[in-house]
């Protein structure tokens, strides 16, 4: 008999639904369970069962979600009174608490879910693996010796061990796609302005960065964004509102899509051969379904200055950050606060010319308009690995003191194909296709024109749905 846990997010909430669980059992199983298989994974940093324990037993939301355990990174999506410490341990020193509710936590909240606390992320979000100095390294439950990649990992990781069917997460460079590839999730990065940074920010990282969830279903995927969608009051920018429910793309008929793939690493980068082999298994398997698939990219990728310009907004973004940080506990945070990775980071941020920064932000939205063009050329999707490299061994690539930048190297194989995604603000959603010769979940990447997240999911749902997902 399946255990109503092992259900996705939707089928708990059925479960519910029918009056066949109450959201009190469904609660209390899930935090069984976290007690149970989160001291080996370090997935949970935050728990706050009591209060869960509350909101299950009190009137909660009627909300298509309505009982669903679920957790939220220690990174974004505020909930009022509550910590939220960006992996920082300068924040969880000074016992860091937010003052309001983000809008998107409000939504989750609406949707139904009960929240059960938070999990573990990296300092500030700025690693493609989960072992930040303030609560220590997350562990993937395909493999503990292994990172569940960052910087949503603790999110993955929960969802992987079963603790929660689905759970916050967030991307500024590949964070939502690179542990739902490490950890056999669905993870989707909605376009640019889908889901709002309300009431508090307009947007992250020059809007590079997003927010969404990390699940086990596309149907999951589809629904959560259907909770989460859409812009609040004084948004900077909104993505275009979709043409009916993502929910009802998941078995709509896309027709025959012409599709490019690309299996090679761009500017030279190494490629591993496990992803290599994953992102040619997928392209088969979308001929095998109807759709064209040619070798065929943006020329745009392969460009040398990308990944410089990117970095520039990551620099100048993390110096920002510390700075308002800084402001908000009451004191200059300096080079002993935070990690090596981050104080280098910042450092640079700090030295860097206006001009500059205005140039990289400039070149990133001209990355935008050249991607866009290939795709006004008659291609519907690109697929690509999600990583240029497995999962990595805990340890790899964290920065030691003396090199701060030496982890933020190592993890360019990782961000390969995802982050240039985040700097045009096109969906793209990582899906678990393959595994590598150790046993360890290997994704690949759907990328979709700007505001075509129905596209990607009807893609998705049929390859979810030919079976092409690995368990």
């Amino acid at each position: 008999m399946t255990e109503p846990l092992d259900l996705d997010a939707t089928g708990q909430a059925e479960l519910v639904r029918h009056g066949e669980a109450k959201p009190q059992e469904l609660v209390e199983a899930a935090i069984a369970r976290a007690e149970a298989r989160n001291p080996e994974l370090n997935a949970v940093i935050l728990p706050r069962y009591d209060e869960a324990r509350a909101a299950a037993a009190g009137e909660l939301p009627d909300g298509p979600f309505r009982g669903v355990p679920f957790f939220l990174k220690d990174l974004g999506a505020n909930f009022a009174g509550w910590p939220n410490h960006n992996g920082m341990r300068a924040l969880k020193d000074a016992g860091w608490t937010t003052p309001v509710d983000a809008e998107l936590a409000r939504r989750f909240r609406a949707a139904g879910f009960v929240t059960l606390g938070r999990t573990n992320t990296p300092e500030l979000g700025l690693a493609p693996t989960t072992e930040p100095a303030a609560y220590g390294a997350t562990r993937n439950p395909w493999n503990l010796d292994h990172s569940p990649g960052g910087s949503s990992g603790g999110s993955a990781a929960a969802v992987a061990a079963g603790i929660v069917a689905a759970a916050h997460a967030s991307d500024g460079g590949g964070s939502i796609r690179i542990p739902a590839s490490h950890c056999g999730l669905v993870g989707l990065k909605p376009s640019r302005g889908r889901n709002s940074f309300g009431p508090e920010l307009g947007e992250r990282w020059f809007g590079c960065c997003c927010e969404g969830v990390v699940t086990r279903s596309v149907r999951d995927t589809a629904a959560i964004l259907d909770a989460t969608q859409g812009g609040a009051p004084g948004d900077p920018y909104e993505a275009p509102k979709p043409a009916r429910a993502y929910r009802e793309e998941v078995g709509a008929d896309p027709g025959a899509l012409r599709i490019g793939l690309l299996a090679h690493g761009p500017r030279g980068v190494e490629l591993h051969a496990d992803n290599r082999a994953a992102a040619e298994a997928a392209g088969r398997a979308l001929e095998g379904l109807g759709h064209a698939v040619e070798a065929s990219h943006p020329e745009a990728l392969e460009d040398d200055e990308l990944p410089m310009a990117y970095v520039k907004i990551v620099m100048a973004s993390t110096a920002l950050a510390l700075e308002s940080w800084g402001q908000k506990i009451g004191r200059e945070l300096g080079e002993g606060d935070v990690e090596s990775m981050t104080w280098e980071l910042a450092k640079r941020g700090r030295e860097m010319r206006a001009p500059e920064l205005a140039a990289a932000v400039s070149y990133m939205h001209g990355l935008g308009r050249r991607t866009a063009a290939w795709h006004e050329r008659g291609f519907d999707l690109l697929v690509t690995p999600t990583c240029g490299q497995p999962p990595p061994r805990l340890g790899e690539l964290v920065s030691p003191a003396d090199n701060g930048l030496l982890g933020f190297v190592k993890s360019a194989p990782y961000g390969l194909f995802t982050m240039p995604f985040n700097m045009t603000g096109q969906p793209a959603i990582s899906l678990p296709l393959h595994r590598s010769d150790a046993g360890l979940p290997i994704g690949v990447q759907l990328v979709a024109p700007y505001g075509r997240e129905d596209r990607l999911l009807q893609a998705a749902a049929q390859l979810e749905q030919a079976g092409t997902f690995v368990e």
